[in-house]
């Protein structure tokens, strides 16, 4: 699990594909590189705010993508 914050002008130079890669910081201290087009569907007219929970395959592809508050 993560927290993700965003501002609306950092979003939009994600959406102008200067920048294609997040990277955060997981609860256990893990740095995790998401693609953007991940986090879209949560972004909205104040940009990106939330707590996530990543899934992913123990090869370690992504999976899925929860926003839990």
């Amino acid at each position: 699990m993560f927290n993700a914050v965003l501002s609306t002008e950092q979003c939009l130079s994600y959406y102008s594909g200067q920048i294609k890669y997040v990277l955060v910081t997981a609860d256990s201290g893990e740095r995790i590189q998401l693609h953007f087009r991940h986090l879209q569907p949560f972004i909205d007219r104040l940009g990106l705010r939330g707590r996530f929970r990543l899934t992913v395959s123990k090869q370690g592809a992504f999976v899925r993508l929860e926003k839990i508050n």
